[in-house]
């Protein structure tokens, strides 16, 4: 009798944790909701705004000296990355409510001005500060207030792009890499499926695309995939190097942060009418769809690359996933026919696995595939993606992501840091 009133009063604590969660979760996504759709629809009318108006691409100095004198003045600490909302959420902290306001003008203004960056790092930090000081208001414990932070982070990436399977686990993926939180699963999909909801409601189309081209599972079509994916490895290494050494060089060179993103907005300007095109400013949403359909030229990838590292090198705001899929999608269309692959396909393989390799993320980058271009040719999307994540070795856009296990483990022996070590085959391992 006491094993079944043990047994009964268990069942009722789980049921009244997950009550507790679903309501919260769902608070949650009604409010990232309308926010990552007033976010996303910003930042649209940002990028349109600035191709009718050509001539707001020379104010981008003057924006960046507002942003820098924004970051100074209101948040001197945080600086506006998405190493912030990562930290928080490793030490239970609570991002401070300024941080919404401040990711949302600064990343507008750089999109509306020329600046070349993305929108789902920036929507992270606007999620989970909201979230976050929301879990606060409640007089929720330290614990929960992680807990809430996450599923405003996933509602808001969810939100804005329009990918609730993608945003929930790149959440709970990310922050610790090879450590997933299986407990904040419901509750951040909970949040994500509503944020995603409420702003498809509100205007707010998801991203998606037609996938033209596909190829059959064959022995040559895995070797092809495989040797992308390789590719793509080494091209996030250069693209997470590249963006952590611009920063470093801009600081070396001009120390006052001022100069910096003043010079930084001369650069990209100058940039802009040496080449004759606005490709590489804002988002780039279009080359990425013309990507896609087959058409890319062969030098797009690097110059996205250089465009984003001068942008946020300097001091402008945004995320870096958006150039992440330009420079994937770009790269994979020209790569993919040397190798005998479909020019859509593998601009599709290329955008999903560099976001893999970039971000150390493999089953998010796996329901990103399936999200976005539909399940087709999904196998070929776990291959290059398990390829670009192996190979891509402890490198990551993120300061604040740690590597809790090996890549690359055989029998005792395993990668770790750079050499390779015999290790206790059961022992629990941690990369920094």
């Amino acid at each position: 009798m006491k094993t079944v009133q043990n047994a009964l009063h268990s069942t009722l604590r789980y049921l009244r944790v997950c009550f507790k969660w679903l309501v919260l979760a769902a608070l949650v996504g009604c409010l990232t909701g309308p926010l990552g759709a007033a976010f996303g629809l910003a930042l649209d009318w940002a990028n349109t705004t600035r191709g009718v108006h050509g001539w707001l691409l020379y104010l981008l100095p003057i924006g960046g000296l507002i942003i820098v004198f924004l970051y100074r003045r209101f948040d001197p600490n945080g600086g506006g990355s998405t190493n912030q909302v990562f930290a928080a959420v490793r030490e239970r902290k609570v991002l401070t409510l300024r941080t919404a306001p401040l990711i949302f003008f600064s990343t507008v203004t750089t999109h509306l001005l020329g600046g070349s960056s993305g929108r789902e790092g920036a929507a992270l930090l606007l999620g989970g500060s909201v979230s976050g000081q929301f879990g606060r208001l409640l007089r929720l414990d330290r614990h929960d207030c992680r807990l809430m932070t996450m599923c405003g982070m996933a509602g808001a990436f969810s939100a804005i792009f329009g990918t609730p399977l993608a945003a929930t686990i790149f959440t709970i993926e990310v922050v610790n890499v090879g450590s997933m939180q299986y407990a904040a699963l419901l509750p951040c999909l909970i949040s994500a499926l509503l944020g995603v909801w409420i702003s498809g409601r509100l205007g707010l189309a998801p991203t998606a695309f037609t996938l033209g081209a596909t190829a059959e599972l064959t022995p040559v079509t895995i070797l092809q995939v495989l040797v992308l994916g390789i590719l793509l490895a080494g091209l996030s290494i250069v693209f997470c190097e590249l963006l952590h050494t611009a920063p470093k060089l801009y600081a070396k060179f001009f120390p006052n942060p001022y100069l910096r993103v003043a010079v930084g907005g001369l650069l990209i300007i100058a940039l802009t009418k040496l080449l004759g095109t606005t490709d590489y400013n804002g988002a780039g949403s279009a080359v990425i769809a013309a990507a896609i359909a087959g058409q890319a030229l062969p030098w797009a990838f690097a110059l996205k690359m250089l465009f984003t590292a001068l942008t946020l090198g300097s001091g402008y705001k945004g995320g870096e996933i958006v150039p992440i899929f330009f420079t994937g999608a770009t790269f994979g269309c020209v790569v993919a026919p040397l190798l005998g692959l479909p020019a859509p396909l593998g601009a599709a393989l290329g955008m999903v696995a560099l976001f893999c390799g970039c971000t150390n993320s493999p089953l998010a980058s796996i329901c990103l595939g399936l999200e976005v271009f539909g399940g087709q040719c999904l196998p070929l999307f776990a291959l290059v993606c398990a390829v670009s994540y192996m190979l891509s070795s402890y490198f990551s856009l993120y300061h604040e992501q740690h590597f809790l296990h090996s890549k690359l483990r055989i029998g005792s022996v395993q990668f770790l840091q750079g050499h390779w070590a015999e290790t206790d085959p059961d022992e629990e391992n941690s990369v920094v």
